[in-house]
């Protein structure tokens, strides 16, 4: 059953993606050709605003470009990851050529390299010129296309700052090349590898071998995730594991999950408050993206301070609260706690009863901001 359910999900998602989908062309001179490209933007996307939105760029568009659009439209739509825009390159009856690499060094030569060069200087331009596009790309491979997308890591300044590569056909000398590189990276990189049980025997071989060489790597500027997938083929893995790339990637963009809360929150020695705001300045500084603080994120931080009695916290979260949503009872909501909890009733009260022609917000209701002004009335008598 639950596989028939994720087949119809998946059905719906590919038909209601392809509709969407923009086909452009652009002529490439490195190429001397044209190049057909698969566009998804986001759902909001409009030209009147101010938003930017990271770029994921998906090698193998013809088939490829689906499977990712898709889970990032799903995704995106729970607000686990950010909206993106979504750019497949069809390669169809170009993937030789575009994928060549020398047998003596395993670096990109002839229609490889101008196929790598295409994408650097003229489609990634072409992009940023044409969309509102955030300097944070990920780039999308499998098979030959996985190979091919760490040429660009091996950049003195990468060109994208998260790789995607599911079952990567290695070149001879990648494994070498990337343990390096990875070595001495000085700027964050996300890192998504994988492979499963019915892969290729050369490509899962490879693949292990270069999981083995990542994982013994001491740079905390690797982000780093690999998954070995029980059963799927070679050609069935994407769909399996896009899903996990996504998540492991946007990891801290997501809601604070009921694990981040009882695994990191809790076990804080410093203040919740502050692990809030440096989770939505990290957001900022690896995404470029100013994500305003959401309130199911608030209540995680609520309900930590409530079990471990750290009343103190409640004015700086009631300060922030305000500042994030000042037209809503949230930010008096938390002041009037840290008041009522420190010792200052009168002014729980007042905070309370202030409140009143504020917005409802979060299952904060007006009703329940005067039943605790009401509660402190009669337990002291003012």
């Amino acid at each position: 059953m639950k596989k028939l359910i994720l087949l119809m999900l998946l059905c719906f998602s590919a038909n209601t993606i392809y509709s969407q989908a923009n086909y452009e062309s652009i002529f490439s001179e490195k190429l001397g050709e044209d190049r057909q490209l698969k566009i998804l933007l986001p759902r909001g996307y409009s030209d009147d605003d101010n938003k930017k939105y990271p770029l994921i760029i998906v090698m193998d568009g013809d088939y490829l470009f689906e499977a990712v659009a898709g889970n990032v439209d799903y995704y995106s739509y729970w607000e686990d990851i950010p909206e993106a825009i979504v750019v497949g390159i069809k390669q169809a009856d170009k993937r030789f050529d575009d994928c060549m690499y020398s047998e003596q060094n395993s670096l990109p030569i002839e229609t490889g390299a101008a196929f790598f060069e295409f994408v650097g200087m003229e489609l990634i331009p072409y992009l940023n010129k044409s969309y509102k596009t955030e300097n944070f790309r990920v780039a999308v491979g499998h098979g030959e296309t996985a190979n091919f997308i760490n040429y660009y890591l091996l950049k003195d300044v990468p060109l994208f700052q998260a790789y995607i590569t599911i079952s990567p056909d290695l070149a001879p000398n990648m494994n070498e090349y990337l343990a390096e590189r990875f070595g001495k990276l000085e700027n964050k990189i996300f890192y998504y590898l994988a492979t499963s049980t019915n892969d290729v025997g050369s490509i899962k071989e490879g693949t292990e071998a270069l999981n083995k060489s990542l994982t013994g790597l001491d740079n905390k500027n690797l982000l780093y995730n690999f998954d070995t997938f029980e059963g799927p083929s070679h050609y069935a893995l994407p769909a399996h594991a896009i899903p996990k790339a996504l998540e492991s990637i946007f990891f801290v963009f997501q809601p604070i999950s009921k694990k981040e809360y009882t695994e990191s929150i809790l076990k804080l020695d410093s203040s919740p408050v502050e692990y809030l705001q440096e989770k939505y300045t990290t957001i900022k500084d690896l995404f470029g993206i100013d994500k305003k603080i959401l309130v199911n994120d608030f209540r995680a931080i609520e309900a930590a301070i409530k079990k471990k009695e750290q009343w103190d916290y409640f004015e700086d979260l009631g300060k922030i609260a305000r500042k994030e949503y000042p037209d809503t009872l949230l930010g008096h909501y938390y002041l009037a706690q840290f008041y009522e909890q420190t010792g200052e009733p009168k002014k729980a009260m007042k905070t309370y009863r202030s409140a009143y022609i504020l917005e409802e917000i979060g299952g904060i209701t007006k009703d329940l901001m005067l039943e605790k002004a009401d509660e402190i009335k009669a337990d002291f008598g003012y």
